[in-house]
């Protein structure tokens, strides 16, 4: 009797909480939207409770949180290398205990990155089921057995598709959708997309011939228009895919120099959304009836009042309701019109106002988890009349690199650029020298 009043309690207790995975890039969905429920509304005056740290070496990959294990990408330099030889590496861990489960290194060149970020892989894993998918900064394109580590199938995308390694180095994280694993690779000369059957390798399809750079912004799969859409942001344009077979829906061309394609398409609602500082920025509207898509502004100059946020470089804005939210490349937050790019209200008070800045904004209920470049965590709401802070504390301090100072930021300030995982009523972040799962959750704060 008494264990069953105990185990009716732990129900009773638990009613109404929610948790979830992050087993890729942004979440779930890829929209940056984390559901968990029973979390902390303020942070403790003593800031977050630290489960475990890992050690780790450099890179900008996010971690990804799946079935009980933490999957995150690093790199060492060989020392001594001139040609910057090194190897890639994908760790395992415990989620509960931070141990490291297995790890799986290969060959890793970087001679072709930009030499202040050429410190590690920047795609977040990809988890399928008992499969992970990894694509290496180096173009180097690889399938684990979640549970043993054994490789299962690889592909050399530099030496099988022509792809020439981009100075930022390959960033796109691969896609998953129903039997395929979809990657923007930019392959010579008709491989811009292409997807790999995901159980074997094999290509099923490549799609758009490559005339400009992949650029670095992940892929991203909606329903609209009644089918499915794979949307695809390269150097030259949006272009919507069907993801079974690669036909091209629509296309809009929107030609980004230099390849910074950098943040996630953002759809929500009839909205589809990408930005750029030098264009300022792209507001499609989607049919509801068919595969198609009209535009509604284009930011053409980032120095205008009335015009999108100067175009995230780095950041990946954020659409709610009629309304877009977003931190501009010089870090002054805003609030705009989706409709017509028109500008609500603009704030310093959220991240530091400096070049290229950056920040990761997560949607949980009605309030917003922002993580700044420089390592902290911040709780807030933006509506169309403004923005609100909850509270900040630290997440991670940010680390520097020792070569010529690089921290990836051309100013050579520290800095954490790294998408934490929030899963499970935790925030599992990266630097360059370890990984951390700290709590979230209100019970671990009573």
């Amino acid at each position: 009797m008494t264990v069953a009043i105990a185990c009716a309690v732990a129900c009773l207790a638990t009613i109404g909480i929610h948790a979830e995975d992050w087993p890729q890039w942004r979440g779930v969905n890829r929209d940056a939207v984390w559901t968990d429920t029973g979390l902390i509304e303020r942070f403790a005056d003593d800031g977050l409770v630290v489960k475990w740290r890992t050690p780790i070496r450099g890179g900008f990959a996010g971690p990804a949180v799946a079935g009980g294990r933490v999957f995150v990408l690093d790199y060492q330099e060989t020392p001594g290398s001139r040609t910057m030889d090194g190897h890639e590496r994908l760790l395992v861990l415990d989620e509960e205990t931070g141990a490291v489960l297995w790890t799986r290194e290969w060959p890793a060149t970087y001679r072709n990155i930009h030499l202040k970020f050429a410190i590690g892989p920047r795609a977040t894993p990809t988890v399928d089921g008992d499969r992970v998918y990894i694509l290496g900064a180096a173009g180097m394109l690889s399938c684990f057995d979640v549970a043993t580590g054994d490789l299962v199938w690889r592909v050399d995308t530099g030496a099988d598709y022509g792809v020439t390694v981009p100075v930022f180095g390959v960033s796109q994280s691969p896609l998953v959708e129903d039997g395929n694993l979809i990657a923007l690779l930019g392959g010579e000369p008709d491989a811009m997309v292409v997807a790999f059957d995901k159980l074997t390798g094999a290509e099923a399809w490549r799609a758009i011939e490559t005339t400009s750079e992949p650029g670095y912004s992940s892929p991203i799969v909606i329903s609209a228009g009644g089918v499915r859409q794979l949307i695809v942001w390269h150097a030259a344009a949006v272009t919507s895919l069907d993801p079974a077979t690669g036909d091209t829906w629509w296309q809009y061309d929107f030609e980004v120099p230099s390849g910074l394609t950098i943040g996630t398409p953002v759809r929500s609602g009839r909205y589809l959304l990408v930005t750029q500082v030098e264009n300022g920025g792209l507001m499609l509207a989607l049919n509801a009836d068919r595969p198609d898509a009209r535009m509604l502004w284009e930011g053409v100059n980032p120095n205008r009042t009335d015009r999108p946020p100067q175009g995230a470089t780095l950041s990946t804005p954020i659409v709610a309701g009629d309304a877009m939210y977003g931190l501009s490349s010089y870090g002054e937050f805003r609030g705009l019109n989706a409709a017509t790019g028109e500008r609500l209200w603009s704030t310093d008070r959220l991240t530091p106002h400096e070049r290229w800045a950056n920040s990761y904004l997560v949607r949980n209920g009605d309030r917003w988890f922002v993580i700044n470049e420089t390592g902290e965590i911040v709780i807030a709401r933006f509506t169309p009349a403004g923005y609100e802070e909850v509270d900040r504390t630290l997440l991670l301090t940010p680390t520097t690199r020792t070569r010529g100072g690089a921290s990836g930021r051309w100013d050579d300030r520290a800095v954490l650029w790294s998408h934490p995982a929030f899963a499970n009523r935790h925030v599992v972040a990266r630097n360059d020298a370890e990984v951390v799962r700290l709590s979230l959750a209100a019970e671990d704060y009573e």
